[in-house]
């Protein structure tokens, strides 16, 4: 079918399309980058705010990808891909994506910056 899209992995330069604007397909994306800090600052330079995913063991980097500095997103995994959120958790996004959690009883939650946060620390890559 023309509107299927095959799951994809490709390394690309932080001024490619599907960086810059959230695209709703299974491409999974891979940059380069020095320092964590280099990392959230690539993370961050994007219009929406949905979701974002680091693969590390380094304890240091990770609490500084979900810290309050880190990744400005709603939500941040470690370890998990960005295929959903914990359930229970807060699902929405930051920025051009954060109007998803700011209705019914949360609406007094829209004044304070949230983000579900997984992590997993484990040896094998839960599947959703």
């Amino acid at each position: 079918s023309k509107l299927y899209v095959q799951p994809t992995i490709i390394g690309i330069d932080q001024s490619a399309a599907v960086v810059r604007k959230e695209a709703f397909v299974p491409i999974l994306y891979t940059m380069k980058f020095k320092t964590i800090e280099e990392a959230i600052q690539l993370n961050n330079n994007v219009e929406e705010g949905l979701s974002a995913a680091m693969f590390s063991k380094n304890i240091p980097n990770i609490m500084k990808w979900t810290g309050p500095t880190g990744a400005d997103t709603g939500i941040a995994n470690v370890n998990i891909p960005t295929n959903g959120a914990e359930i229970g958790g807060a699902f929405g996004g930051e920025k051009a994506t954060g109007g998803g959690r700011e209705s019914g009883s949360d609406s007094w939650k829209q004044y304070m910056r949230r983000q579900s946060t997984t992590i997993n620390d484990g040896t094998a890559l839960p599947l959703a």
